[in-house]
């Protein structure tokens, strides 16, 4: 079905091959390529998947999640602190705020799908575990309420965020990005973790990578702190290039005065 997808829905194709392109100019037009047609194989898959993973047997889930390099979230539940988990879109996100979930309440952002049964479908299927969903629309402060309240938040944020957001480096290029996380976490005095989802090779699950906190974070200088987490953002997808989600149109706003349209073969 990936591959089908990648044969046949070119706009999606040519953008995701883009975006690599910008992010990794050291690498040669073949490896690119690669990487693109391995990310559409692996959307293929997680498609498949998905009502698998919403409605199979808890047994059954366990079996297949690993959760791994957890000590820096355990220690921080331990000592009781407020924690936001840095989850940037890899292919197999909704894995982990599952497995997250069978432990303890986890707060997640969602987006209101038009279709009444596919969003119900999708919040059922999230919040199976007892997780909170929050539309992107609701008052943040519900959002901080709830962290206070001790439950980790499951955050994304790296999409583009349009004119609302900041420009800051993400790889190479000026992003426009939601400088939202740093204040988040001054709000909460929170722990900021990062997390990402590896979809194992062959059917054989998938493993929850967590890691160590955010240090000095924030600073209260919007952008230092934006361009920081970008950079934590790009460590994470350097080490599983393929595994990320690379069909959005990341670089989509441009800086004022720009004349740049990487998406121009749209």
């Amino acid at each position: 079905m990936g591959i089908a997808f990648y044969a046949l829905v070119g706009s999606r194709r040519k953008i995701a091959l883009e975006n690599i392109r910008l992010c990794f100019p050291e690498y040669s037009k073949s490896k690119c390529h690669q990487i693109n047609r391995h990310q559409f194989r692996l959307i293929g898959q997680t498609i498949l998947t998905t009502t698998m993973n919403m409605w199979i047997s808890t047994k059954r889930f366990d079996r297949l999640v690993e959760i791994t390099h957890r000590e820096y979230y355990d220690a921080a539940l331990g000592a009781g602190e407020n924690i936001i988990l840095l989850a940037p879109h890899f292919i197999g996100i909704d894995v982990s705020g599952l497995a997250l979930s069978r432990e303890r309440t986890v707060i997640s952002m969602y987006q209101y799908a038009k279709n009444k049964l596919v969003d119900e479908v999708a919040k059922r299927g999230r919040s199976r575990y007892g997780g909170i969903l929050t539309e992107r629309k609701e008052p943040l402060r519900k959002v901080l309420r709830l962290i206070n309240q001790g439950d980790p938040f499951y955050y994304l944020p790296d999409q583009d965020a349009g004119r609302k957001g900041i420009f800051v480096p993400f790889f190479h290029e000026q992003a426009s990005t939601t400088p939202a996380l740093a204040k988040f976490t001054a709000a909460s005095q929170a722990t900021v973790i990062p997390c990402r989802t590896r979809i194992k090779p062959w059917g054989q699950g998938y493993e929850v990578i967590l890691g160590a906190p955010l240090e000095n974070f924030p600073t209260g200088d919007d952008y230092a702190d934006t361009a920081l987490m970008n950079q934590q953002i790009a460590e994470m997808i350097r080490e599983m290039p393929e595994q990320y989600f690379w069909v959005h149109k990341r670089f989509k706003t441009r800086p004022q005065n720009s004349k740049e349209n990487f998406y121009d073969f749209l």
